[in-house]
């Protein structure tokens, strides 16, 4: 019977916690940041609000696991998958890029995350952006700074260009509108050519680098 209480405790918790997860992109899909106060996430929740002191030790626990979860960069780690360090990288820095492109398009509560990180100055998004750079910078030493030696910072640049524009794109056609440079990124044609000038970047930049 003690087991069987135990598990069913962690069971009850884990589904408490989801619920407190959820509530958190509820409204931050629905109503924006503004709105993410610890009255408004319990009650949409339909928990205690005490329980975000028990499970995540307050808000700033809430928001930290919910932003984890929700973050692309955050969690491609050589663990999820390991670049091949023949090609320098190549294959492993196109397939994130075009992962990051539409994971950012289909994930609107990633979207206002973002946009809530260039508005206003928070810890848990500090840690957001601390934790895609450490994840960064692990991938960038072990097989990008050898292969490109010298000219490792130049390729760093040109990445931040692409893993930012391809942010800035799709956030642009979540919200002011799906036309730029002419083409309609909420379109299959429109994101497959934007797909396809990703590849040809990469190609020329391992080309000529």
């Amino acid at each position: 019977m003690e087991r069987k209480s135990a598990a069913g405790s962690v069971r009850n918790k884990e589904r408490s916690k989801k619920k407190f997860l959820d509530a958190v992109g509820k409204i931050l899909k629905t109503k924006g940041y503004a709105a993410l106060k610890i009255n408004d996430i319990a009650a949409t929740a339909g928990v205690d609000k005490k329980m975000i002191y028990t499970y995540f030790g307050g808000m700033d626990g809430l928001m930290d696991e919910y932003i984890r979860s929700q973050d692309y960069w955050s969690n491609v780690t050589t663990e999820t998958m390991m670049p091949d360090p023949k090609d320098g990288g190549k294959a492993f820095t196109e397939a994130m890029l075009l992962q990051q492109f539409d994971y950012v398009y289909n994930n609107k509560e990633l979207q206002k995350l973002l946009l809530w990180r260039l508005s206003e100055s928070r810890k848990s998004l500090t840690k957001l952006t601390n934790m895609q750079e450490e994840n960064g910078e692990t991938l960038f030493k072990l097989i990008i700074d050898p292969y490109f030696g010298e000219r490792s910072q130049d390729f760093r640049a040109i990445s931040a260009i692409l893993v930012s524009g391809l942010y800035y794109l799709n956030m642009y056609a979540s919200v002011n509108g799906s036309v730029f440079c002419g083409i309609d990124l909420n379109t299959d044609d429109g994101r497959d050519k934007i797909k396809k000038a990703v590849s040809f970047l990469i190609e020329q930049t391992y080309e000529n680098l």
